[in-house]
């Protein structure tokens, strides 16, 4: 009879798919992979397994916090004998591994980093109708505040076939969305061809596949969005409008501190060059508040940043100081309240935002991607302006059964502060 191993994947959507590499080498040994999806609805299902495999993130200080967690949960169920195995991987393992050794004993086995460039099929751990695909591993730009250098090494590309075939197999099956990621996908090639390719590869994979329909791109650097690939994201009706740029912040001297090499005017500039494309368009940002020795006058700037610009996606971080980094020894650390105060006014004003962007859309006819059956009636969808899991959603109305992983049109009757009610044409 075969083992079963759980799999239990914490963090980003890299680490996703790392787990996706690890549940194939060990479907191709024979092992019986059980997803345990959230960290909420593990505990349940890991005493159905030999094997808990934890695939951790130590990005942030929540992560850690998060991923340790799991760990010592996962312990109590080994002391209880409902797991004979605990592995730890991921960036928890790369990273404090024989601090781990040392403190947590029973944890059996520790994995690091995964190649890029696998040859084993991978046990897919999203729906049938989307996937993530990683070109690319760690990260050239050394932000002060990153701690990715020092987990990941250096920044390394995966080769242009391995990409390819992993394409043409999810042309052949039910996949309808793919999602290109990395730490930083516009440095795609720095380091086989001392130049970026990202252009020419999504070039290339759209050449290859046919049936899939949206191209996402995720995580596109303010510093190499080139003219190029704006020009391609806006003329292939198979890439999704949406342009996924974390910026940060905007003072010129908080950008100069976090060692982004960009600063407020060529940020603004770089954005009106994104709205003049004119297509109804998403921008997904990311930006930081509290960071060390930001002023009241500069979070403001941050503030009047955001209501200017209206983005149409945002997401927020309260700064995590961690070890490693430039700066962790900064001097003037914004306490803890300061930063949940700046937080929860971003937050608020992004909300209103939000809802103003989405009554854009009010009476308006959208392709959506059903993902899931909600109730008699209602469906869950998405639009190619918001990437899976993180941004909002679309609730269906439809007398009509809508099959999940379809695409159909829908009329918007009602909108949300980030989500959208429609019917179905």
């Amino acid at each position: 009879m075969a083992k079963k191993v759980g799999i239990l994947s914490l963090g980003c959507a890299r680490n996703l798919v790392d787990s996706e590499v690890i549940s194939g080498v060990l479907k191709e040994k024979n092992y019986e992979i059980l997803d345990l999806g959230s960290f909420e609805n593990s505990l349940e299902q890991a005493g159905e397994v030999d094997i808990a495999l934890v695939n951790t993130c130590a990005f942030i200080k929540e992560a850690k916090e998060e991923s340790i967690r799991s760990i010592l949960d996962l312990i109590e169920l080994k002391k209880e004998g409902k797991l004979k195995k605990i592995i730890v991987a991921g960036c928890l393992s790369q990273r404090y591994k024989d601090e781990l050794l040392r403190q947590l004993p029973e944890i059996d086995a520790f994995l690091g980093i995964v190649s890029l460039n696998h040859s084993s099929k991978r046990f897919r751990l999203t729906p049938a109708h989307y996937a993530y695909v990683k070109i690319c591993e760690g990260c050239i730009n050394h932000c002060s505040f990153c701690t990715i250098p020092s987990i990941k090494t250096k920044f390394r590309s995966r080769i242009r076939e391995s990409i390819i075939s992993e394409i043409r197999d999810l042309d052949k099956g039910p996949c309808r969305e793919v999602n290109i990621i990395g730490q930083d996908i516009t440095a795609y090639g720095w380091d086989l061809y001392r130049e970026s390719r990202l252009t020419v590869l999504i070039e290339e994979l759209l050449e290859n596949s046919s049936k899939i329909d949206w191209f996402r791109l995720l995580y596109l650097s303010p510093l190499r969005l080139s003219d190029g690939l704006l020009r391609l994201i806006a003329n292939h009706n198979r890439i999704a409008k949406y342009i996924d740029l974390p910026l940060q912040h905007i003072n010129d001297r908080i950008l100069k501190s976090m060692q982004r090499n960009i600063d407020s005017a060529q940020i603004r500039k770089l954005i009106g060059k994104i709205r003049r494309i004119s297509l109804p368009l998403a921008i997904r940002t990311t930006l930081i508040v509290g960071f060390p020795g930001e002023t009241e006058k500069e979070f403001n700037e941050l503030l009047e940043f955001v209501k200017e610009v209206k983005f149409e996606r945002l997401g927020l971080f309260m700064y995590s100081s961690e070890e490693g980094t430039k700066a962790f020894g900064f001097p003037a650390q914004v306490p803890q309240k300061i930063k949940e105060e700046r937080y929860n006014i971003i937050m608020s004003c992004q909300q209103d935002i939000a809802r103003e962007v989405n009554e854009r859309w009010q009476d308006k006819v959208l392709k959506v991607l059903i993902e899931a059956r909600q109730e008699d009636g209602v469906y869950l969808g998405r639009t190619q302006y918001d990437a899976p899991e993180v941004d909002g959603s679309v609730f269906v109305k439809s007398v009509k059964e809508l099959p999940v992983g379809n695409f159909i049109d829908a009329r918007v009757i009602d909108t949300l502060a980030y989500d959208l009610v429609a019917q179905a044409v």
